[in-house]
């Protein structure tokens, strides 16, 4: 139970840090909105890659690494979620049994 306390801190941590980051990305250019949880795009391209690369190359770079630390963001909470509870499960078998 330490050790996936310990666990779920470091992953908390990383969390903040990887907040911090879409935040950075946020105030960089205002087109990309305030939003922390959701992806930006200028419109919805489906089944093809964004290739608005030509009008304005360096907002959709931006984009795109904005994108994948809310991916990143994404995955750090999905482990966290399955984390706790592997320790909730611990806890509730130290005690119940």
């Amino acid at each position: 139970m330490v050790l996936g306390t310990v666990f779920l801190l470091l992953l908390y941590l990383i969390l903040k840090y990887v907040l911090a980051w879409i935040t950075y990305y946020n105030n960089l250019d205002t087109r990309l909105g305030d939003s922390t949880w959701r992806f930006s795009y200028d419109y919805p391209v489906i089944g093809e890659r964004d290739i608005s690369d030509l009008d304005d190359k360096d907002f959709v770079r931006l984009r795109r690494k904005k994108n994948k630390i809310v991916l990143f963001m994404y995955s750090i909470v999905l482990i966290m979620f399955i984390s706790s509870m592997s320790l909730l499960s611990k806890f509730l078998l130290f005690f119940f049994d």
